[in-house]
């Protein structure tokens, strides 16, 4: 995999973190009752409004935003990218697995729009776990510079 792979993965992972935790924390009410937003209404259906649980969830994603830019920043460090990966899939994976247990609730268009955009954000995630490969000429270079 290379860095531009990385790059738009952990891009789209930090727009995602940042669009749901600033507005479930700075806006709860709104995020509740209109997440995720172009008309859609995902969150009503799943039980009674909670302003304590919605900014809990919203320090969540902006936490994840933090870790997400940073690695961003530092996008050739694998140990760093590699973790943020690994948490991101976590909360992925285990998010994924409770929607699609309780997708009865929504019209099929609603299910459908779940389970591919939590997904895809399993796979942003997943790609994360990727070494960089890292090419011959990249390498000489490298070596070259630690001589």
């Amino acid at each position: 995999m290379n860095t531009g792979i990385r790059y738009v993965s952990l891009g789209l992972l930090a727009v995602v973190s940042l669009y749901t935790g600033l507005w479930a924390y700075f806006a709860p009410s709104g995020w509740y009752a209109n997440f995720p937003g172009p008309g859609l209404k995902w969150l009503p259906q799943l039980g009674p409004y909670n302003e304590h649980l919605v900014k809990d969830a919203g320090s969540m994603f902006l936490a994840l935003a933090c870790l997400t830019v940073i690695a961003l920043r530092q996008v050739r460090n694998t140990r760093l990218v590699q973790t943020t990966g690994a948490v991101w899939l976590v909360f992925n994976v285990l998010h994924f697995s409770y929607h699609v247990r309780h997708l009865d609730m929504y019209g099929m268009r609603d299910q459908v729009l779940n389970v591919v955009s939590l997904a895809l954000l399993m796979l942003l995630s997943a790609v994360l776990l990727v070494p960089v490969s890292v090419s011959a000429s990249a390498r000489s270079e490298r070596e070259g510079d630690e001589r």
